[in-house]
């Protein structure tokens, strides 16, 4: 553990960010690639932010500079100027106390910087009903692959269905595996690895074994 001058120290910031992308998130916490790029842009967006609007030399930012008033700053920049959502600037903040967090384990002296980054709040946001296509639009959206023209136009389609017949994302589904689709139990249902590198197990409807025997 640092214990000398790691506020002030540039070079212990750095390394430290550095460790917290390329090993701790994922070696220890096993979060996927889709996980640690949102943070590392975020932590670039307020280096940047640092830089640019803040005036600092970027080779002697240190965690003395994650300080309250730089963070209300950055936050009232990113959503007054650049006009990003609030669901955006709060994950951005997120990004940030999780680092902060992550250093106040690797140094004591960093500790009381970590609580106070953890005063500034999030941005207030509005829950919106969650809009939804009725049967009709579902069924042209299902459709809309050109399937007796193509094969990639039928894989097109196969695979919408099996986005729709298990609420995954993109990103799950395009991982997954022939070993990972069991069509022989009841009921059938495929095995997808979601956040975290966590694996669940998602049912599948009778009606679209065939389809989902025909997309592996």
């Amino acid at each position: 553990m640092k214990k000398k001058n790691d506020v002030n120290n540039s070079q212990f910031f750095w390394s430290t960010a550095k460790d917290y992308l390329n090993h701790y998130l994922t070696n220890i916490r096993k979060s996927s690639v889709n996980t640690v790029s949102p943070y590392r842009h975020a932590l670039n967006y307020f280096i940047d932010y640092l830089v640019h609007e803040k005036l600092y030399n970027r080779k002697e930012i240190s965690f003395q500079v994650f300080n309250r008033t730089n963070i209300k700053d950055y936050m009232s920049w990113i959503l007054n100027k650049k006009n990003l959502s609030p669901k955006t600037c709060n994950l951005r903040l997120t990004a940030i106390h999780a680092l902060m967090e992550y250093a106040s384990q690797e140094s004591l002296e960093l500790m009381s910087y970590y609580m106070e980054v953890c005063t500034v709040k999030a941005v207030k946001t509005q829950k919106k009903p969650i809009e939804y296509f009725n049967n009709i639009e579902m069924a042209a959206l299902l459709s809309s692959p050109a399937v007796t023209e193509k094969a990639s136009e039928r894989r097109n389609q196969m695979m919408l269905i099996l986005l729709y017949d298990t609420a995954a994302r993109v990103s799950e589904i395009l991982d997954v595996k022939i070993r990972d689709i069991h069509l022989n139990v009841k009921p059938s249902y495929v095995t997808v690895c979601g956040k975290g590198r966590k694996y669940r197990n998602i049912p599948l409807m009778e009606k679209n074994k065939k389809t989902s025997l025909q997309l592996s």
